[in-house]
């Protein structure tokens, strides 16, 4: 199955004779989000098709057809405007919201559309046969698509949310779908449900009244010959791709034209480099591999939690491998090996490896449940909580508050998994499930987009609820007008009933008068 959806996309290539000139655009700094989109333009280049990537991280060895339009200075710019994502850590959901549509309400667009490189490809005279977008603070880019006469594509680095509701009039019930801002999972007490939908609302008006406004300068301004607005652009899409599936989470109610693809960028396992190879050959007792993802930083802990899980590790009979980007820290025991960069889908294939500390990031929770490792999570901020809160009422997983974390709580969280089998049960079941599917995720993505280029957009995917109105699309009309005719109805039943009422105790002429 390795080369399988290359096969499948040459004999598709060979069977319509088409070879599509595709753009890719991955604004965003973020290395995760990078290896999600990624993904993608080297499944199509791999394929056959002409592929061209704008990224803030182009690839050192791209395949044939793939060139990189590089995203200079963004990553230094995301994180001047973000700062430490460790102080989202507390962060009430309804300030966390409307921080998101604030520092990135404008940000990733303009920079994007700003940028010199994408200005001149712009202004380049080329065409493309479809745009890929990441749906994550992006709208406006979507007018890329129109500018080049395109089919527009997007993917989101997570599952559905709000921004790919929108594109494809899907319903999303706050009853057991929760915001990515919460910490809950599908099943929700009274007062979740309730918190839940007062979120969903505020999300609903911030992004309506506040943000997409600002996408909408920010697309008026990079296109002013826009043969389409943004609203219009938006309702276009032809397919939205998302990083999840119904074995890793919850079944969603998606449109036809959003397809599960999670586990994309998860590549075939390579052989690890000696030294790590050697570290985990050698670790009989078994492994513990420790990441807090590309964009957090384990060397941003303070510095008591980081000497707390050194302590922690320490007595622990296994080995322990932690993503540190300082190698240099005191203190290290015998059995921790830190390094700054690790390659994450290998070390967590390796037999010997039996827990994964991870932060609880989508990519990372994917990966483990690839291959079967439990977790402890760790969440900071975004999807993390209801990610970690997920594996442990799924059962592959228990959850340590950073705030809680000391030497003892990290060791008892540790032991909690490793000392109990049903975790290590529960992850190779999912992992079972996952892997049992027709296709594979890049086999899954590779048929839909090139279903699009042969269909020259498949227009006929979308939902009809993408036309309609707010008001529409929830029957706010109809019900008023129930409403009305419900009031009238009452009205009128009244006034008979109050009519023959007063006719009945209106006093009566006698008839029966006697006759002098």
């Amino acid at each position: 199955m390795a080369l399988a959806h290359i096969v499948l996309g040459v004999a598709l290539l060979a069977a319509f004779g088409e070879c599509a000139k595709i753009l890719g655009v991955i604004p965003t700094g973020g290395r995760s989000h990078h290896f999600v989109g990624a993904s993608y333009m080297k499944i199509l280049a791999e394929a056959g098709h002409d592929v061209t990537v704008i990224s803030a991280f182009p690839e050192k060895n791209p395949p044939q057809n793939y060139r990189n339009i590089e995203l200079t200075g963004v990553v230094e710019a995301m994180f001047d405007s973000m700062g430490s994502p460790f102080q989202f850590k507390d962060a009430f959901p309804l300030i966390t919201l409307f921080m998101i549509y604030t520092i990135f309400g404008k940000f990733t667009s303009e920079y994007t559309l700003n940028h010199p490189n994408v200005q001149q490809l712009l202004h380049s005279g080329e065409t493309f046969d479809v745009v890929i977008v990441e749906t994550f603070m992006t709208e406006a880019i979507y007018g890329m698509a129109q500018h080049f006469n395109a089919s527009l594509i997007t993917y989101s680095p997570f599952g559905s949310s709000l921004w790919t509701a929108e594109l494809t009039g899907t319903p999303t019930p706050t009853s057991y779908i929760p915001s990515f801002a919460m910490s809950y999972d599908d099943k929700m007490t009274f007062w979740e449900r309730f918190w839940n939908t007062v979120i969903y609302w505020w999300d609903n008006v911030l992004y309506r009244s506040y943000y997409l406004p600002k996408q909408k300068q920010v697309y008026e301004k990079a296109f002013p010959n826009a043969s389409i607005s943004l609203e219009r652009q938006m309702k276009s899409v032809s397919l939205v791709l998302l990083n999840d599936h119904f074995t890793l989470g919850s079944p969603r109610p998606n449109a036809p034209n959003m397809v599960e693809v999670g586990g994309v960028q998860i590549e075939k396992v390579k052989p690890l480099p000696k030294d790590l190879q050697k570290f985990l050959d050698e670790a009989t007792d078994g492994a513990i591999y420790f990441s807090m993802g590309s964009y957090l930083k384990s060397a941003e802990l303070p510095v008591e939690k980081r000497d707390a899980f050194i302590r922690a590790f320490s007595r622990l009979k296994q080995r322990v491998i932690w993503k540190f980007e300082d190698e240099s820290i005191p203190n290290q025991p015998s059995n921790l090996l830190i390094k700054p960069w690790m390659p994450q889908n290998d070390i967590l294939a390796h037999p010997n490896v039996k827990l994964f500390i991870t932060h609880g990031g989508l990519l990372g929770t994917t990966e483990a449940l690839y291959h079967g490792k439990p977790i402890v999570g760790i969440p900071i901020f975004g999807d993390q909580m209801m990610n970690v809160r997920r594996a442990v009422r799924t059962g592959y997983g228990v959850m340590l508050d950073l705030n809680d974390a000391t030497e003892e709580s990290v060791l008892n969280a540790i032991e909690t998994v490793l000392n109990g089998s049903s975790y290590s049960e529960t992850a190779r079941a999912i992992s079972r499930r996952y892997h049992d599917k027709p296709a594979t995720a890049k086999e899954t993505a590779l048929y839909w987009i090139e279903y699009v280029i042969r269909h020259q957009g498949a227009q006929h995917l979308r939902s009809p609820a993408v036309d309609l109105s707010v008001v529409e699309y929830h029957l706010f009309d109809v019900y008023q007008t129930i409403a009305v005719l419900i009031c009238v109805i009452v009205f009128i039943n009244y006034q008979l009933i109050r009519f023959v009422y007063l006719r009945a105790r209106r006093p009566r002429p006698n008839a029966n008068k006697k006759i002098n």
